[in-house]
């Protein structure tokens, strides 16, 4: 199977903008360590503060959908999810990727 991107697009509610950081960062610990979990990021829209994009990259489909419906999944993101008032997802197959004359390709 082929390694997949998420991209989770979510608005937070208005204040809690470094309590989810501090909470998706908590959660974030704990998911690297899963089998098939490759690499995560957090991003902020630099235009509005609310606004943020939780991006990873798995090694398979398959791993993580079962992440996706597991219990420790509900778990891990609880506080993150009340902390939200909207969420969108998007899973993609990777197809190439390409480094940066300094940087390395993931």
């Amino acid at each position: 199977m082929s390694r997949v991107r998420t991209v989770l697009a979510m608005r937070t509610r208005e204040g809690c903008e470094e309590r989810f950081e501090t909470e998706w960062r908590t959660a974030a610990e704990e998911i690297r360590t899963l089998d098939g979990c490759l690499h995560q990021d957090l991003v902020r829209d630099a235009d509005d503060p609310r606004v943020y994009l939780v991006i990873s990259d798995w090694a398979d489909r398959e791993r993580l959908d079962a992440f996706g419906r597991s219990a420790h999944r509900d778990r891990l993101l609880r506080v993150v999810r009340e902390l939200r008032e909207s969420a969108e997802r998007h899973t993609y197959q990777v197809l190439h990727s390409v480094a940066g004359e300094t940087g390395e390709a993931r």
